[in-house]
């Protein structure tokens, strides 16, 4: 599974709250409104990418090749098919040595009595004959450890255009084929045997049951119906410059008590203090984290180690970091 990193989500109205207050004259004299600020804000983040939207985890349990996707969703970023394989169980290294009989015991020491065992019933309520000489009989016990591996697959998109009541056959045929399979052998109208694909708000695969672990970008909202935006101060700043932008472009096409010069000097003023915040808001995207950067200098270290000799021992001190 990738690494990534998960930013903290807050609620644009802060945002908003900067943006009403410092264009005032507007909204008083009702020029322009808060109407289509969700709008310019869904527009601001997808020209950023997915990174604006929070990473969700989600277990998909596939019944009849398809599983409903959750409500928030919005794409997947990685789709991984949990297998569990059983192994055979091993045996304990203790032993547990008592006196009760209870199951996968064996009986180490008989109940003897002057070097006979004894069949008296009676020897559990008192032997008078029995118990000067009575050995009690002990049990030893091993417990046996069930244990399993674990297999997981990072499935890949593909368009599977299954039908919702398709059968199996063709998993039969692929199995039982000799030499390599074709696709068409063993995933009639998909990309591969281990693809899946999203339709009608379902995750759509070639196996019938199983289990998925889904990582995917969602849209998430607070109290009042807004779209949370990152809590980064570049990203503000950016959603902030380019909602004014989109305000001084709307008021291009009304008439006030402005000139249309005087508005588009506006409007080309905030057009470029926006652009500029999206190159800012873009680079901070890209930036590597502190992971990120240790998993770089690891790389790095490690990747002329295919090409060491064997038998060598003497490395001047370097080893290996993964």
């Amino acid at each position: 599974m990738s690494n990534y990193y998960k930013y903290n989500f807050i609620s644009p109205e802060p945002v908003y709250s900067t943006i009403k207050e410092e264009l005032k004259s507007y909204f008083d004299t009702g020029a322009i409104d808060d109407l289509l600020f969700p709008t310019y804000l869904d527009k601001a983040l997808k020209k950023l990418g997915r990174t604006t939207y929070a990473i969700n985890e989600e277990i998909l349990f596939i019944e009849d090749f398809q599983a409903r996707l959750p409500d928030n969703f919005y794409a997947v970023r990685e789709a991984w098919l949990c297998t569990e394989i059983p192994g055979y169980p091993y045996q304990s290294a203790n032993s547990f040595y008592s006196q009760a009989a209870t199951a996968s015991t064996i009986q180490v020491s008989p109940v003897i009595s002057n070097g006979v065992p004894c069949n008296n019933s009676q020897c559990t309520t008192g032997c008078p004959d029995c118990m000067p000489n009575l050995v009690q009989a002990v049990y030893k016990t091993n417990n046996q450890i069930a244990r399993s591996f674990t297999h997981n697959y990072l499935l890949k998109p593909g368009n599977i255009s299954a039908q919702k009541n398709c059968s199996v056959e063709y998993t039969s045929n692929w199995e039982m084929s000799q030499g390599a399979p074709t696709i068409r052998e063993f995933t009639p109208g998909s990309a591969s045997y281990d693809s899946f694909d999203i339709r009608d708000n379902k995750f759509v695969t070639n196996f019938r049951n199983g289990v998925v672990h889904l990582l995917f970008y969602a849209t998430e909202y607070d109290g009042m119906g807004n779209q949370l935006i990152p809590d980064n101060y570049r990203i503000r700043e950016y959603v902030e410059a380019f909602i004014k932008f989109k305000m001084f472009e709307t008021l291009t096409n009304q008439i006030n008590d402005e000139t249309f010069n005087q508005i588009q000097q506006k409007m080309m003023y905030h057009k470029q203090l926006y652009e500029e915040a999206f190159v800012m808001a873009d680079i901070e995207m890209k930036k590597q984290t502190v992971w990120d950067k240790q998993r770089r200098i690891k790389n790095d270290l490690n990747r002329f180690n295919m090409y060491e000799l064997p038998n060598r021992t003497n490395r001047y001190g370097r080893r290996r970091n993964n």
